[in-house]
C-alpha cells in the first residue's frame, strides 16, 4: 500500500515544511516570556538563570522550546538531503508533513503536561526525519 500523491510536488513540500518547522521553534517561547512577565523584571537581568522561578507551565514551554531547536536541526538536514537527492516519493512528502504536524502538537502536550501523548509525537517525528534520511540514502546514485 503507498501514500496517496499530493496536489504539490515533494519539493515544495520539502522546503515549505522547513520553513513551517523553523516557525514553530519559537511558538513555545510565547508562554515563556508570559512567564517572566510574571516573575517582574528581575527575570530580564539573568534570563537562563530564571527558569527554576517560572511556573510550571513556562517551565515546560522553555523545554519544548530547546526541544525544537534539537529536532528542527535533523529534521532540516533530513529534508534538505530529501531536496537535494531529488527524492520525489509521496512517503517523503507525507514524512514531512508528519514531522510538522507533531511538532505543532508536541508543545501542546508538553506545556499541558500529558507526557504519553507528547513522547508519541517525539516518536512520529523522529521516524518522520529517519524516513526521509532512509528515503534520501536509497537515491542516492553512485
Amino acid at each position: 500500500m503507498s501514500l496517496p500523491a499530493l496536489p504539490v510536488a515533494t519539493p515544495v513540500v520539502l522546503l515549505y515544511c522547513i520553513a513551517i518547522a523553523s516557525v514553530l521553534i519559537y511558538l513555545p517561547f510565547l508562554l515563556v516570556a508570559y512567564g517572566r512577565l510574571k516573575i517582574g523584571p528581575q527575570a530580564l537581568q539573568t534570563p537562563r538563570a530564571m527558569v527554576d522561578k517560572l511556573p510550571g507551565f513556562a517551565q515546560r514551554a522553555n523545554w519544548a522550546h530547546q526541544n525544537a531547536f534539537e529536532t528542527f536541526t535533523i529534521f532540516a538536514t533530513a529534508a534538505l538531503m530529501a531536496y537535494v537527492t531529488g527524492v520525489q516519493s509521496p512517503t517523503a512528502a507525507w514524512a514531512a508533513i508528519a514531522f510538522v504536524s507533531a511538532r505543532v502538537l508536541y508543545p501542546v502536550f508538553y506545556i499541558a503536561n500529558i507526557p504519553l501523548a507528547r513522547s508519541l509525537m517525539f516518536g512520529i517525528g523522529s521516524f518522520s526525519t529517519a524516513t526521509l534520511f532512509i528515503l534520501s540514502l536509497m537515491h542516492i546514485t553512485l
